[in-house]
């Protein structure tokens, strides 16, 4: 069987080093209100895209970023196959030079994630994870927190940009904040779902993201042992995910029931 997890490994690292090089010396640019792009963005999905399709020059590639090169994005699936990318997960965060940003890579199989890193090229930490062989943070298996009540919980969430004061995204934020030891929004949602798999957050939910932007990271956590559903309970839908994380199945029951005060929107 080819080595997956390596070749995951090997491109969401080339991936950071090109971001790293370009740290401080790109000209931002508008894409939308406040979502940002760079050409770091670009140059570190190039360059994931050719490791990637080096390796496996028959599978299918997704990232993030509309290459003009990239007949593949515009091309009907060839392949059971399929390799989704985020190359910089919280574009903002590194915009401002602030730490909290990643590289996600992840392979997809007929629908499955079967092998997932998530790099942060700042602190050089590989989060990696293959179907049943656990989660790892540079060679260290992980495992998540014993947390079970929502009042000992430090849980994070994502937001979508100039989010209405009265959607469904801030009441249920509300919610959350009113019921748990404190919140975080840290900027990358990928490191988000690391986070819990590491035991250093103790839930994470998300209704606003992008499935390049978690696809490594739900194997990661799932790896660890934590729990993740879609937001009603059950599979989350790989072209929408909307889900919550937690670190054992009383938290996750607990924030599920909060979370559902506010009706689905």
């Amino acid at each position: 069987m080819p080595n997956y997890l390596a070749i995951c490994e090997q491109a969401a690292r080339v991936g950071g080093e090109s971001l790293l090089q370009w740290k401080g010396k790109f000209h931002v640019k508008e894409k939308a209100p406040r979502d940002l792009v760079t050409e770091a963005d670009v140059a570190s999905q190039k360059a994931i895209r050719d490791v990637v399709l080096e390796a496996f020059p028959d599978h299918d590639f997704v990232g993030e970023e509309s290459l003009p090169d990239d007949p593949a994005r515009k091309a009907h699936r060839r392949s059971e196959f399929r390799w989704i990318v985020d190359p910089l997960d919280g574009t903002t965060n590194y915009v401002h030079q602030l730490r909290s940003y990643s590289v996600s890579v992840a392979l997809e199989q007929a629908g499955t994630i079967i092998a997932g890193v998530v790099y942060d090229p700042d602190l050089d930490e590989c989060y990696s994870a293959e179907a049943g062989e656990g989660a790892f943070l540079n060679g260290r298996r992980l495992h998540g927190s014993n947390c079970r009540q929502p009042d000992q919980a430090l849980v994070a969430a994502s937001l979508p940009a100039r989010v209405p004061r009265d959607s469904p995204e801030v009441l249920r934020l509300v919610e959350i904040i009113h019921e748990c030891q404190a919140v975080r929004r840290l900027g990358s949602a990928a490191l988000n779902l690391c986070y819990v798999a590491q035991g250093a957050l103790d839930a994470y939910w998300a209704t606003s993201v992008k499935l390049w932007d978690v696809a490594a990271g739900m194997l990661i956590v799932r790896e660890a042992g934590a729990v993740i559903t879609a937001l009603d309970g059950g599979e989350i839908n790989l072209q929408r995910p909307r889900f919550l994380a937690a670190a054992t199945p009383e938290l996750h029951r607990e924030l599920l029931a909060i979370l559902h005060r506010i009706p689905q929107d």
